[in-house]
């Protein structure tokens, strides 16, 4: 049996932590910053990265909120703010010694979501 990139980020408590510091992180990064100090319920986008990467990875979370069109709407991303938004990510998971593969699985699903993330 395969085990899943839920399992293999840590499980549920690792998972949180991880959501939690990709917020800090995407809040003190000057690239985006602006784009998260607009987001008057920090704790509820906790939840949401949170539900967000355990649905998508295997764990039995569940996302509620706005698919990713729709979220990023009117926004405009750029490229330059999508490639910091995923080092950010990417810095998370070296800081919870999260391995090269699944780092790799990470970055693979957050650049599938790039057309529904940029210039909406």
């Amino acid at each position: 049996m395969t085990t899943s990139l839920y399992e293999r980020l840590g499980g549920a408590e690792k998972v949180a932590q991880i959501a939690k510091d990709i917020v800090d992180a995407h809040y003190e990064n000057p690239l985006i910053k602006t784009r998260f100090e607009v987001v008057k319920d920090r704790a509820m986008l906790v939840k949401h990265v949170h539900d967000f990467i355990g649905a998508g990875t295997g764990g039995k979370e569940t996302y509620s909120g706005r698919d990713m069109a729709a979220a990023h709407k009117g926004m405009n991303v750029n490229e330059r703010e999508l490639i910091a938004a995923v080092d950010d990510v990417l810095s998370v998971l070296r800081k919870h010694s999260i391995g090269e593969p699944e780092q790799r699985e990470v970055l693979a699903i957050l650049y599938s979501l790039k057309d529904e993330v940029m210039f909406k």
